[in-house]
């Protein structure tokens, strides 16, 4: 199957032979649906906070954050040709020949697009680049010229937004100036991320094609925001390793080839990104999507939530590290181990038919289910928003049971048990997670180790003109993080306002 030059690509990458076949073999077997339980609900699954008990972690978090290290992560990587992609239709249709008052008259999405045009972040340095090729912006404006207006925004020969990635794309408007979605991750950064030494960490995955873009925009940028808020601000980038991507095959599973021969690889989705955070070395890890940000007039809830869920990962970090040390010391009396179980079932969710029933007898097994990474992850309630929801999820081959965040690919819909469960969840998650990714002995864990193998899944494409197969590797939020320790908590809808379309920042939530 494999030639000589495909296993020197396959090296080249940094992918073995045997990584190789297996993907070869994912093609083949396919990936198992996960098996829902119940959907995880308040008091069955996610916890609810009063306002005095979020008040205390908001307050034990700012104690913490203080002496340790501080990260947010923000997966940006891409193009944001999905946000254009209503507008490369409406552009199609003029330059099919309709006219501008008939696309608008038919289309309400484009009307409301181009009669709000002028109230976009990005209007002014539209002006600018129109104004540099000998247009005048507002009289091209005015005249509904609207197929220039598209062209100078999207293609090169403007902003060229369409290849541009979300985060360099210009999203909030103020009184004096205009902030990208990457500034408006900084600012908000600043009020929950501050550390020991008044350090602001923040790392952005981006592609490679981008990094240079990112990094000139960030140096326009940072000096301005450490003087206004007198911290130091360490921002460092990533790149998804090619190590991930995966091979695309054709209809019969064999290795889709290049018109030259070679093997054709695709970026294998947000799971890859694993590797990412398996480099990092911090206390307090945050995760965000570039995409969901808001103005400064939104951020106090934010920030306010953020910080708890924050104290509360710390919180219970710190209990579990406790119980470690006694562990290993096999200092933990039996009234303490009757304690810790109560603490494992009732605030790390571990059903306690997991906790054996003797600890003395069972060190390791108590040790290994202890001793992981943990997330504690915010979920809002279901407002008919895309996204992976919290579930009670059965493992096949143990029939243990665990919290996962579950996609609606993962799930059989031709089931119907299997249906009525997804379609009860009453939450979803907005990628709204703070991790603690050290042991109890300071040290990092190894990442990789607590991945779900068995839930990526395959799709179909196509390419010149060829259908093929691709495969996703198991998503961050989803099988990456599956053998984590997980706790969902309730968080306000207004912490989840993501940039999918254009349309996004004209909500009143972007104004």
């Amino acid at each position: 199957m494999f030639e000589e030059k495909d296993l020197k690509q396959f090296s080249e990458k940094g992918i073995s032979a045997v990584q190789a076949k297996q993907q070869i073999e994912n093609f083949k077997k396919g990936f198992p649906f996960v098996r829902l339980i119940n959907p995880a609900v308040i008091d069955d699954g996610i916890l609810k906070t009063d306002w005095n008990e979020l008040q205390q972690l908001v307050a034990f978090y700012d104690t913490s954050a203080s002496r340790k290290d501080v990260l947010k992560f923000v997966p940006a990587s891409g193009a944001a040709t999905r946000m254009f992609k209503d507008l490369f239709g409406w552009k199609g249709k003029l330059d099919a020949g309709i006219s501008a008052d008939d696309l608008m008259k038919n289309d309400k999405q484009a009307k409301s697009f181009f009669e709000n045009l002028q109230s976009f972040a990005f209007w002014d340095s539209l002006k600018v680049v129109m104004e540099e090729n000998g247009k005048d912006a507002t009289q091209v404006y005015n005249e509904k010229d609207l197929k220039t207006l598209l062209d100078y925004l999207l293609n090169d020969k403007g902003l060229d937004y369409a290849s541009m990635p979300k985060g360099l794309l210009k999203f909030h408007r103020y009184d004096e100036f205009t902030r990208t979605s990457m500034e408006e991750h900084l600012v908000e950064g600043i009020q929950y991320g501050k550390c020991k030494g008044d350090k602001v960490n923040l790392h952005f995955t981006v592609s490679p094609e981008h990094r240079g873009r990112f990094i000139n925009h960030l140096g326009d940028v940072l000096e301005k925001y450490e003087e206004e808020h007198g911290v130091d601000i360490q921002v460092d980038f990533s790149a998804q390793k090619p190590s991930t991507d995966t091979m695309a095959v054709d209809l019969n599973n064999d290795p889709f080839r290049e018109s030259d021969g070679s093997v054709f690889f695709r970026p294998a989705g947000h799971g890859a990104l694993i590797q990412n955070l398996n480099d990092l070395n911090t206390d307090i890890l945050f995760v965000k999507n570039i995409d969901n940000i808001v103005p400064d007039r939104l951020k106090d809830e934010t920030v306010l939530y953020k910080k708890a869920i924050g104290g509360l990962m710390v919180r219970l970090q710190e209990k579990l590290f406790e119980a470690l040390d006694l562990l290993e010391n096999d200092s933990m009396t039996d009234d303490e181990y009757e304690e810790l179980k109560k603490f494992a079932s009732h605030q790390l969710f571990i059903p306690p038919d997991q906790l054996p029933e003797k600890h003395r007898e069972n060190k390791k097994m108590l040790f290994d289910l202890l001793n992981r990474p943990i997330r504690v992850c915010g979920m809002v309630e279901n407002v008919g928003e895309p996204g992976g929801g919290p579930f009670w999820v059965e493992e096949v081959q143990t029939g243990s049971r665990s919290l996962q965040i579950v996609e609606s690919s993962q799930v059989d819909h031709n089931d119907p048990e299997q249906e009525r469960i997804f379609q009860q969840s009453t939450h979803f998650n907005p990628v709204d997670l703070v991790c603690g990714i050290k042991n109890y002995k300071g040290e990092k864990f190894d990442l990789t180790r607590y991945v779900d193998e068995k839930t990526g899944f395959i799709s179909y494409k196509s390419k010149d003109g060829k259908e093929l197969k691709a495969q996703e590797l198991p998503g961050l939020w989803n099988g990456a993080m599956a053998h984590w320790i997980t706790v969902f908590v309730e968080v306000p809808l207004i912490t989840f306002n993501p940039v999918k379309t254009i349309l996004d920042l004209l909500r009143d939530e972007h104004k």
